[in-house]
């Protein structure tokens, strides 16, 4: 074994790496903790019964709804849409819900781009007119970032560009199928390394991975190779693999290649509606939700077992990035709140009829001040979030920067 590999941590060791990593990425702006921290948010929450929240109608959503929870996503046959693309807290619950986390998201990030606080006003301004427009038109109509929303639309462009060879550098570091180890990716137990040949082996992934790029339904499927995935901020610490499969025969070419995603899903800590019937597996959960909120992705997702742990497995595409939007000038920002807010908005418009659509318009558009476009029950939200998420970064990073680690 070589001197690197002995360094990397052991699987007793993982929790309080995890864990310190996680502290760490919280600790690196504002924007940051209230994306690692979204239990904060929902223990707002529980406490806002009184702050004239409107109850929207109970569908699917994110729950935690936050920028870097959109982007670009490719469905089976290649095609690029920005969806939501992380629904590990998908609910059925009330839409409004991820107006206020998308709000709380816009303005933190605002914040940590150093832009004024009427540029964060304007912001909200433009995400209300934008998820307005998405509810009352439906999700017929496919919508693009104009050229205001620059940062939105340089990673569309970026993602229509991608192609295997630019997944493979960036998550393995070569065209070769084989996962190097060290700060993201760590070596495996006998008995994680076991459970994945077995879930790779089953019929369910089997049709999965072939539905992908029209491979041949009876293609050889083997697990070439496979690490623990250290990634996310919000989700370190649960199980987290990432798999290299073959797809056909030894010599098949690097597009029979396909790099798989696999990651534990906990009990959603959103709120979901009372009357809600919603699956009591987690992975199955999950799963359902993609299927209502971001079509692409959800016909890429398969519910799974793992461990004796719900997993959710994907396979990754070269056009699926994150969007970052933690350094904009202020037209930029105002541009990209509308058009992320018409994203969400067409994914419950996807759920809702004419009828209801109305009257959920008509819902939101209550108790608007004289001042602001944006209504007051939002506005009013917002930036009682963005006191409490401040006080808490500081006292995160006070706490952080006293461990005896640091």
């Amino acid at each position: 074994m070589s001197s690197a590999l002995a360094e990397l941590p052991s699987y007793q060791e993982r929790p309080a790496l995890l864990a310190e990593r996680r502290n760490a990425k919280m600790a690196r702006s504002a924007h940051a903790y209230m994306r690692g921290n979204t239990v904060k948010f929902y223990e707002w929450l529980e406490t806002a019964a009184g702050k004239a929240i409107p109850a929207g109608p109970s569908i699917w959503i994110c729950g935690d709804c936050h920028v870097g929870n959109l982007g670009p996503v490719a469905n089976l046959e290649g095609r690029v849409d920005i969806q939501i693309r992380d629904l590990d807290q998908t609910v059925v619950g009330n839409p409004a819900h991820d107006l206020i986390r998308l709000g709380l998201s816009l303005a933190t990030a605002a914040r940590s781009s150093d832009l004024p606080g009427v540029t964060t006003a304007r912001m909200i301004e433009e995400m209300v007119i934008g998820y307005d427009e998405a509810i009352k038109d439906g999700h017929r109509r496919r919508r693009e970032p104009d050229g205001d929303a620059k940062a939105v639309h340089r990673v569309l462009q970026a993602a229509l560009r991608r192609r295997w060879k630019n997944l493979a550098r960036e998550r393995i570091e070569d065209l070769r199928p084989t996962i190097p180890r060290g700060d993201k990716f760590w070596e495996l137990t006998k008995d994680e390394n076991r459970q994945l040949e077995s879930l790779i082996a089953s019929d369910e992934l089997r049709i999965l991975i072939t539905a992908l790029r029209k491979r041949d339904d009876d293609a050889k499927i083997r697990l070439l190779d496979s690490a623990y995935w250290v990634k996310g901020c919000s989700s370190l610490g649960r199980l987290r693999y990432a798999a290299l499969v073959g797809v056909g025969g030894k010599k098949s070419k690097t597009g029979d290649v396909c790099f798989l995603d696999i990651k534990e899903a906990t009990a959603a800590a959103a709120p979901r509606a009372p009357e809600a019937v919603v699956p009591r597996d987690h992975a199955q959960r999950v799963v359902q939700g993609a299927h209502h909120l971001a079509p692409n992705l959800g016909e890429r997702m398969l519910a799974g077992r793992f461990s004796e742990k719900s997993v959710v497995i994907r396979e990754l595409m070269p056009q699926d990035l994150k969007l970052e939007i933690d350094q904009l000038t202020q037209r930029e920002a105002v541009s990209a709140a509308r058009f992320l807010a018409t994203v969400v908005g067409e994914a419950h418009a996807r759920q809702l009829d004419r009828t209801t659509r109305r009257g959920w318009r008509a819902a939101l558009g209550q108790r608007r001040s004289k001042n602001i476009d944006a209504p007051s029950w939002l506005w009013t939200s917002i930036v009682e979030l963005m006191a409490s998420h401040e006080a808490g970064y500081l006292e995160h990073c006070r706490r952080y920067s006293l461990t005896p680690t640091h």
